[in-house]
């Protein structure tokens, strides 16, 4: 099993009180993703861009999340544009040495 990384980007044009309370309310949609282990929320108020980081615990997990109705919601939100959304793998050994927030599991 390969864990597989997603890292998103994004503009929005809300009042950034408005967005933070966005995000506050699909947060636990978000945290039942299947296979989702873990998701990092990003955000620049200064460039009104947000993002994400995510760790899937294998491709098919990221697979069936990115044609989710969880995402299409996110990807026609009028409040949100520019979307950019790359898939990655991870080199495991250094990242355990430089604490990331990666599972035991991860290293078997």
């Amino acid at each position: 099993m390969t864990h597989k990384i997603l890292i998103t980007k994004f503009n929005y044009n809300l009042p950034h009180a408005e967005f933070r309370e966005l995000l506050l309310s699909v947060a636990g949609e978000f945290a039942k993703v299947p296979g989702c282990e873990w998701k990092i929320w990003l955000i620049d108020e200064e460039k009104q861009e947000g993002g994400a980081v995510y760790l899937f615990k294998d491709e098919e997990a990221l697979s069936t999340f990115k044609q989710s109705p969880l995402v299409q919601s996110v990807l026609s939100h009028p409040a949100l544009s520019n979307f950019d959304l790359r898939e990655t793998d991870i080199v495991k050994e250094p990242s355990v040495i430089t604490h990331a927030p990666v599972s035991e599991m991860m290293m078997a």
